[in-house]
């Protein structure tokens, strides 16, 4: 008896033929993995640099509100005490606006010691990939 011609869309079997197919499919899972991170990262990038800037956008309105009400209260109060005590009201004022400056920069500093971790979910991400590449034998 003869034995069937294989047919050319069969793939060769044995050592070789299995190595090379294990082969091409851990290369495709490889980078599966790389391009799956690659988007997580871009992800965790863009909504960083979204968030950044509308924080700063309305910092930046907050800051200009804040400004104008201290200087025309601080004008109000100024007229209000026009013919007693003027000069005193005014450095106190002044006081109490260097006071304020002084404990916003303070705030400031520790916030920026302390600052939230970019690309948290990305690196959590790649030290599950570490782990398991660890766990395999």
């Amino acid at each position: 008896m003869t034995e069937p011609a294989a047919s050319e869309d069969e793939t060769p079997q044995g050592p070789i033929g299995g190595f090379l197919s294990d082969a091409g499919e851990l290369l495709s899972t490889l980078l599966d993995a790389i391009y799956t991170r690659l988007e997580l990262l871009f992800l965790d990038l863009r909504e960083g640099t979204a968030q950044l800037l509308s924080a700063l956008l309305w910092g930046l309105i907050a800051v200009f509100a804040a400004a104008m009400t201290l200087l025309l209260g601080a004008l109000a109060v100024i007229f209000i005490f026009w013919d007693t005590h003027r000069i005193l009201v005014a450095v106190l004022l002044t006081a109490l606006f260097g006071a304020l400056a002084l404990t916003a920069a303070l705030i400031l500093g520790a916030k920026l010691r302390t600052r939230h971790s970019l690309f948290a979910a990305t690196r959590d991400e790649f030290a599950r990939d570490r782990q398991q590449l660890h766990i395999q034998p």
